[in-house]
């Protein structure tokens, strides 16, 4: 097993919310400075920054996962992380296609920047990707299963657009394996009142959408190996698998 340095959920311009600083060449060499072994740039419904992040992973050196953070039927964030690029940029074209059709409006939500492979901009997506989609978190992980994905809850500790907040419970017939806390001081009473966390593999991601704010090499996760596969794996497995 490989111990590996982390940041599984970080925003690109893409975002709205997302600084626009927040290149993928910026990213992935922050990501490289800092340390960082691997890295997911999960975009709001959105996989589309992802072919310039991993053209830049490679150039420093950093394992990047593409991926996106879908906001669901519930209004309920999740990540969704792929084993390869093409898996991904299908997944994204299903998003997409259930995406509300609500015209972005760059004034007031922020910009929808695309990144080519020189770190410049490329074009813009049209519709406001904040938006939810018409995906259900309930059939949420056998569809990113069917694209050889993984899922897990975002920020279940957050008080809007989270898991807990949203539906008020953990569901018992739940099959994700892993679970993000942003703030890790609350696991206690979260495990407490919600004990289908036991059973999870507990992460805690930075959900940068500023570069300063990417995460340091401070936590680690094991995986059998350093690729996107071996990540998507490990987060597929129960704890203490």
């Amino acid at each position: 097993m490989k111990s590996l340095s982390y940041d599984l959920h970080i925003h690109s311009c893409l975002s709205p919310c997302g600084d626009d600083d927040m290149t993928p060449g910026n990213i992935v060499g922050m990501a490289a400075i800092k340390g960082l072994d691997v890295i997911a740039v999960t975009d709001h419904n959105s996989c589309k920054n992802c072919p310039a992040v991993l053209h830049f992973a490679k150039e420093y050196g950093v394992l990047a996962i593409p991926g996106m953070e879908i906001n669901t039927s519930e209004e309920v964030h999740a990540v969704c992380l792929f084993p390869n690029l093409e898996a991904a940029m299908a997944f994204d074209s299903y998003v997409y296609d259930r995406l509300i059709p609500f015209p972005n409006n760059e004034e007031i939500f922020g910009k929808q920047q695309l990144y080519n492979k020189e770190d410049e901009v490329c074009g813009t997506v049209a519709n406001l990707l904040i938006n939810s989609v018409d995906i259900s978190f309930d059939g949420l992980w056998e569809l990113v299963r069917s694209y050889d994905g993984v899922m897990f809850p975002a920020h279940i500790d957050k008080t809007a657009n989270s898991l807990i907040a949203n539906l008020g419970f953990v569901p018992p017939d739940s099959q994700f394996k892993t679970a993000e806390v942003k703030d890790l001081k609350k696991l206690h009473e979260l495990k407490q009142t919600n004990p289908y966390l036991n059973g999870c593999r507990i992460i805690s991601n930075s959900d940068a959408h500023y570069l300063e704010d990417i995460h340091e090499p401070e936590l680690t996760i094991e995986a059998g190996e350093k690729s996107m596969q071996g990540i998507v794996d490990c987060l597929l497995r129960p704890l203490g698998v």
